[in-house]
């Protein structure tokens, strides 16, 4: 997760994941959107499709990008948004 607010107005936060096929993309976006939804959340856009290899999930303040690995090495993200912090990085 990065910190898009020292360098950013678009959002506060970028979340970047990956998963290994379209069907693991899928599940990752469905997760991601029922969890925030018992919480009261509802994104304000959904982008793309897991057969794309890229699912953008934007709830406003926070931005969920869910990758496929070649997308995600192709687009590199945290290389252009470099300037922003890390606040979170798990393997």
């Amino acid at each position: 997760m990065l910190d898009l607010r020292p360098v950013a107005l678009i959002a506060d936060y970028f979340v970047l994941c990956d998963g290994q096929s379209a069907r693991q993309l899928g599940a990752i976006t469905d997760a991601m959107v029922e969890a925030l939804k018992e919480l009261g959340e509802r994104p304000l856009r959904i982008e793309g499709t897991p057969d794309s290899g890229w699912v953008l999930l934007d709830y406003g303040a926070v931005i969920a990008h869910v990758f496929s690995p070649e997308l995600r090495s192709y687009y590199a993200l945290e290389s252009l948004w470099k300037d922003a912090p890390t606040v979170v990085r798990m393997q």
